[in-house]
């Protein structure tokens, strides 16, 4: 009888279920106007359900201006015109149902488009009703009579989160895009309202949860203070200190599930930046307080990001990137927290281009190594549009203002370019490497990167994506032809058949690889990255005492010499899987491998043992 691993209480659908992130402009266009839609999406729901899915993650497609590509909402109980209507959404929900799959939105709600009813009215005068909807602040003023921003905080988006309101004479506040103003938590009456239309009213036509955008920033510190000063060049300067898990964050995430959540069985991942201690996290997933069922902390996907600034990318070694995967994997041991498991989304460049190798020698095994490590980890599972096919970062000579189309690098380029020419100017060579050095970072960081078109096949230049002449939205990656779906579902060997099989193993192995116990061998390697699963606290236990693997990888271009760790409480481990084909021919004793013998690991080469 295994020893219950600390994580393995409570067990329900969502801790044991695989979720896919669908972006809904890029996954499939159905009727020809060059951008996805809901009907797209419906059409491939046997697709999903046969790679192993299931959870269904639909970003926002509500009413929207598209600023921010639909994370600007401006009704939330209707759906973008293009992508479809609420009868369509709720086919798809009926579909994925039928298919015994769960279904969940993007939860919106620490602002709304400026185009929401609720901010005409906030704005149209400063007696209105709801006027306080909203966060507005009176103007400061310097020495000279120069009118400044309440604060000196930067948004997201680049410049300040403060907007002049010339009608109102006063600022609002936007964290993001001066188009997204952001909504006054410490009003109840707007809570409430936010829980009648961007909830309740998708939970009555049965969605099962919600992953809750910026679910740390509705509690800011009311004293609106100035943030610290890191980049003296400029005015603007980072502020989650001011804004992020703040007084009564706790308390409005309560609120909300007695309110709502806990009427129905849903399930709630919060978006969580800016949040580094286990024990805050904690705070959000413990079962027994009832705020969040989990969460993504981004220590993972921010490896590389630079700390003025998310677009300056920084080198960094793989001790850094085992150490972060440890953290999160570890933090819930003796708990009743949970944690998620993923290394791409819609913010994020693709994994295979980041921690990988996208050589064209090198990005198959990259994308099944990967796999490989994601599959076994701790956790709920989220895998990301295209990863499944190994899809990779935007090639280095597609243009900022030609081809990318996200409003966050943009505006970041063209910022720091305009401040490199003010304090470099006359010298051409280092404004020049500094426009380099962005264009660089973009393309590896860049979200954009996560927004290209599906590619589907190679029937047209559009990748299968859309049929309209002129292609789609946005542009399609140039690598299509060899990267898409229907010819990787002809290949045995493929990364989309590779998922299939991981995610058919992960099922039939939970107990391991959803529940286990995580163990990191070697931590200071920069190599080579092991870890072991375990169904038992691995230290003077009985041969008996239940299921382990080991997982080893090369996270490097060469050959690398490992060695298999010792696990006395299971003996021999046997080779279950592996990146190349013909990993089994490789191995010797009958593929059993004892502790302390060692094998050589090709480039970018994963391979895992399990116990007998």
């Amino acid at each position: 009888m295994a020893t219950p691993t600390s994580s393995s209480s409570g067990r329900t659908w969502w801790k044991e279920g695989t979720a896919y992130q669908i972006y809904p402009a890029s996954f499939k266009d159905s009727n020809g106007d060059g951008l996805g839609d809901i009907a797209g999406i419906l059409s491939k729901v046997d697709y999903l359900k046969e790679l192993g899915v299931d959870i269904l993650w639909v970003s926002p497609m509500f009413e929207s201006p598209q600023i921010d590509m639909g994370y600007d909402i401006s009704n939330y109980e209707a759906v973008h015109a293009p992508y479809g209507t609420v009868e369509d959404m709720q086919a798809l929900i009926d579909a994925c149902h039928k298919r015994g799959m769960k279904i969940i939105l993007d939860l919106v709600i620490n602002h709304t488009s400026a185009e929401h009813a609720w901010f005409k009215e906030s704005r149209s005068s400063r007696d209105n009703p709801k006027r306080d909807w909203y966060i507005w602040k009176p103007p400061r003023y310097a020495e000279d009579g120069t009118r400044l921003p309440p604060t000196n905080w930067r948004s997201y988006f680049s410049g300040s989160t403060w907007e002049w309101d010339e009608h109102t004479q006063e600022y609002y506040l936007h964290l993001f895009a001066k188009e997204m103003p952001d909504l006054n938590w410490e009003n109840e009456e707007t809570r409430q309202a936010i829980y009648d239309s961007a909830m309740r009213f998708w939970l009555e036509r049965g969605v099962d949860g919600f992953r809750i955008d910026c679910v740390n920033m509705y509690s800011k510190r009311v004293g609106f203070l100035d943030a610290p000063i890191v980049d003296a060049a400029v005015f603007e300067q980072p502020a989650w200190s001011e804004y992020a898990n703040g007084p009564r964050m706790h308390e409005f995430l309560r609120e909300m599930n007695q309110a709502v959540l806990d009427k129905y069985d849903t399930v709630t991942v919060g978006e969580l930046p800016h949040t580094p201690d286990p024990r805050h996290v904690l705070r959000y997933v413990g079962a027994n307080d009832k705020q969040l069922s989990m969460v993504f902390q981004f220590d993972i996907v921010d490896i590389g990001q630079g700390a003025s600034g998310k677009y300056r990318f920084q080198d960094w070694k793989l001790p850094q990137f085992k150490a972060t995967v440890a953290k999160w994997q570890q933090f819930i041991e003796g708990t009743d927290g949970w944690t998620t498991a993923f290394c791409e989304n819609h913010d994020q460049g693709r994994s295979v281009s980041r921690f990988a190798s996208d050589a064209p020698e090198h990005r198959e095994h990259s994308a099944k190594m990967l796999a490989l490590m994601l599959s076994t980890l701790t956790g709920t599972l989220f895998i990301y549009q295209g990863q499944e096919i190994g899809m990779i970062n935007v090639p280095k000579e597609w243009t900022i203002d030609q081809d990318y189309q996200d409003i966050e690098s943009v505006n970041f380029y063209h910022a720091a370019i305009k401040v490199a020419r003010e304090t470099m100017a006359g010298n051409r060579q280092a404004i020049q490497d500094e426009t380099d050095y962005i264009r660089r970072s973009i393309q590896i960081l860049g979200r954009d990167n996560a927004r290209t078109p599906m590619q589907w096949d190679d029937s047209n230049k559009s990748a299968g994506f859309t049929d309209r002449p002129e292609g789609g939205w946005m542009r399609t990656h140039d690598l299509y032809p060899e990267i898409n779906v229907a010819k990787q579902i002809d290949e045995p060997d493929s990364v989309l058949n590779f998922w299939k099989s991981m995610l058919r193993l992960r099922k039939l192995n939970k107990d391991l690889f959803v529940y286990g116990n995580f163990h990191l061998y070697e931590p200071d390697n920069e190599n080579t990255f092991i870890f072991a699963k375990t169904t038992f606290p691995v230290g003077g236990t009985t041969a008996s005492a239940g299921q382990a693997a080991v997982v080893m990888l090369n996270f490097t271009g060469k050959d690398q010499t490992v060695t298999l760790p010792s696990l006395d409480e299971v003996g021999a481990l046997r080779l279950q899987v592996g990146n190349y084909v013909d990993s089994a021919a490789s191995e010797e004793l009958d593929l059993v491998a004892g502790p302390g013998q060692q094998r050589t690991l090709r480039p970018w080469e994963g391979r895992l043992y399990m116990s007998s």
